[in-house]
């Protein structure tokens, strides 16, 4: 008897192991248990799930491709920019199309551009610009700026390697502003943003862009707060939103070290409303 139960019990414990391993990118990183799923624009459907705060669920992003020898080099402008006004932009894109779709971007069930795949251009931590071309004017003034170019996939998730984007810091015209400390670990909101309609409000992309930094669950972390929900997030990848409410949402994001406190950066604290309509 006491055999059968031994080997009972060793089969049990077998299971619970096999379903564990098998879901790993399914467990909650910060030990939300909460399970409400009320919100108008839940997706049931959704997989991968880390928590789910007031209605609002957050996942890990749909498996897309990596894009690993992707590359992007910045040619043009010189630096620094002797005159304010239209201002070329030149770049060097390797191993990625622009303006191609993404394989898979019909599956990944978001907002995806019909214009394809292209270059985030953010000037001083704004909202980006989607650059479709390798070769694109921007209008500055006067003024220092912060300059973020990365790949993007044609749905909007950024490519994440060391070698798929540009920054630099420069000065426009007649400013004579002192370069930022652009050493340290630095965080850029790249998405959701702006306005979402109809089919597109049932699952958005939340992403964003780090440089001298990774992030661990011992190490330095993004804290998500979503309407007042807070969610940390250990790993730098793409994440899904659901079950966001019709309206105006607001949305931060924060770069916190091993011990949950702001690190200090250009906009390594950024929060940002969007809206989302029925239709």
């Amino acid at each position: 008897m006491k055999k059968v139960l031994f080997l009972l019990s060793f089969s049990f414990s077998s299971v619970l192991i096999f379903v564990g391993c098998n879901n790993s990118k399914t467990g909650d990183q910060n030990g939300n248990t909460s399970k409400d799923s009320t919100a108008k624009n839940a997706d049931s459907s959704k997989v991968n799930v880390i928590a789910t705060k007031g209605g609002i669920t957050l996942s890990y992003f749909v498996q897309s491709p990596d894009f690993n020898d992707a590359s992007l080099k910045q040619v043009e402008p010189a630096i620094p920019v002797k005159k304010a006004g239209s201002t070329l932009f030149k770049f060097d894109v390797s191993n990625f199309k622009l303006s191609d779709q993404t394989p898979g971007a019909t599956q990944c069930n978001c907002s995806n551009s019909d214009k394809g795949q292209h270059i985030h251009q953010i000037l001083n931590g704004g909202p980006y610009a989607a650059r479709y071309k390798d070769t694109f004017y921007s209008d500055l003034k006067d003024g220092h700026y912060i300059n973020l170019c990365f790949l993007s996939r044609s749905f909007h998730e950024s490519v994440k390697n060391k070698n798929a984007f540009v920054l630099s810091q420069f000065n426009v015209g007649t400013s004579k502003d002192k370069e930022a400390d652009l050493k340290g670990p630095l965080l850029f909101y790249s998405r959701p943003k702006g306005e979402y309609k109809g089919k597109d409000t049932k699952n958005l992309l939340l992403d964003f862009y780090l440089v001298n930094t990774d992030l661990a669950a011992d190490g330095n972390k993004v804290k998500a707060t979503i309407n007042g929900n807070e969610f940390i997030l250990t790993k730098w990848a793409a994440y899904a939103l659901s079950g966001l409410p019709f309206g105006e949402n607001t949305i931060k994001l924060e770069l916190i070290d091993k011990e949950g406190k702001p690190i200090p950066g250009p906009y390594n604290s950024v929060e940002r409303k969007i809206k989302l309509s029925e239709k």
